[in-house]
């Protein structure tokens, strides 16, 4: 009898440690959730902020669907993230299936956008979700190769808008900056093509800065 009443008293504290254990797991999942909640938030506000929206409740709207759009990016990534020991066939199907939701959430992601906002807002946004970078690098551009002819500006500021569209979509700022190295590449070689030298341009570029 004794040794069942001291059975029932290790599974019972087993039960409770276990009961413990998880509660401060749940906890510290809400805590990391919720602090992701603010610093997705705090991204939306700051975007939100350049827009020049009329209205409190379309600004909240607004900053709501962009930490939307966060959200969703981690929730597509998750099931990539640990892939190391990932059969072949196993990785291909996940990286498969999180670029088809991708693609489907950017859609639906621009339509709501798009519902809310005029096209220079919109573009803002989109500029905002990738730190600037397209415009940037068509300023940088510019000033590298000045007697760029409008057809060939017209043809960069395309590539570098496209490659807008997939780095907006990156979950992390390194993915992001991918996409505009892979486009910034089919870029210098399409000048190239046409008889600029980018490695010259750019050292008579930095002389000048140094000035």
């Amino acid at each position: 009898m004794k040794a069942a009443i001291a059975a029932m008293r290790c599974v019972t504290a087993g039960l409770v440690w276990a009961a413990c254990t998880l509660q401060q797991a749940t906890s510290g999942a809400q805590e990391i959730d919720a602090e992701y909640l603010r610093v997705i938030e705090g991204r939306a506000a700051k975007i939100v902020a350049t827009l020049g929206i009329e209205g409190e409740e379309r600004s909240v709207r607004v900053r709501d669907l962009i930490a939307s759009h966060y959200r969703q990016l981690r929730d597509i990534d998750a099931p990539l993230e640990n892939l190391a020991g990932a059969e072949s066939s196993e990785r291909q199907r996940l990286e498969a299936n999180g670029q088809q939701a991708r693609f489907a959430w950017h859609r639906t992601f621009v339509t709501r956008l798009q519902a809310e906002l005029t096209p220079a807002q919109v573009d803002l946004v989109k500029e905002g979700l990738t730190y600037g970078t397209m415009e940037g690098t068509y300023r940088h551009y510019l000033e590298l190769l000045p007697t760029l002819s409008d057809a060939q500006r017209r043809s960069l500021r395309a590539h570098l808008l496209e490659a807008r569209e997939y780095a907006m979509d990156g979950g992390s700022s390194d993915a992001k900056h991918q996409w505009f190295r892979k486009y910034k590449g089919r870029i210098n070689n399409e000048l190239a093509a046409a008889g600029f030298n980018m490695k010259e341009a750019e050292e008579a570029w930095q002389a000048k800065q140094g000035r």
